[in-house]
């Protein structure tokens, strides 16, 4: 079980084996394309020459990561809040988990806490929390017990709302199609 999203292969496979990159891929997923936001971690690996840690982004000059994710092509549309959010990220993985991403995960007793971990993290609200823990329990196996139901709609098994529910190019664009849908349904509320 990984993440397929028609993005590089050698971006797929880093997401599949690195949490870090797997977390920050959720991360810069907002306001981007996900493919956008799940190819980035690749990108910033690729111009920094070498996999980060969490203890290296932590500890990065703001300055230098932000020109790293501005360069051309940058790796999201707001380069500057989104390396700070990256960065804020990390320093909470060093000071709550020792660095370790999947210690958010690996450590976490149900569901419950799994998606109070996540949603501690920077920039995780609840939704974006929910469709993190659906994306691990559907794509990568961890399936503490009640994760679904942390997880919401999320976790529904027959669901195509988010990245969690990427298999092929059908479920992506299924998946697309339901948040046109959302978007139009929230727009058609206020108008």
């Amino acid at each position: 079980m990984t993440l397929s999203l028609p993005i590089d292969p050698q971006a797929n496979e880093l997401l599949g084996r690195s949490p870090l990159a797997l977390l920050l891929g959720m991360v810069l997923d907002q306001q981007v394309p996900m493919e956008k936001a799940f190819s980035s971690p690749y990108v910033l690996t690729q111009r920094l020459g070498h996999e980060p840690d969490a203890r290296e982004l932590a500890g990065y000059a703001p300055e230098a990561l932000v020109e790293l994710f501005a360069r051309p092509p940058a790796l999201h549309r707001f380069p500057k809040a989104m390396a700070a959010r990256t960065q804020e990220v990390c320093r909470a993985l060093v000071e709550r988990y020792d660095g370790d991403p999947a210690r958010l995960w690996s450590d976490a007793a149900d569901g419950r806490e799994l998606l109070r971990r996540v949603g501690e993290l920077p920039g995780f609200g609840r939704q974006k929390a929910q469709i993190f823990v659906a994306l691990l329990g559907k794509r990568f196996g961890v399936t503490p017990p009640g994760w679904r139901e942390a997880a919401g709609d999320y976790g529904d098994p027959a669901a195509h709302r988010s990245v969690a529910d990427v298999t092929d190019p059908e479920s992506l664009r299924r998946v697309r199609e339901f948040k046109q849908r959302m978007k139009a349904e929230a727009k058609a509320a206020k108008g």
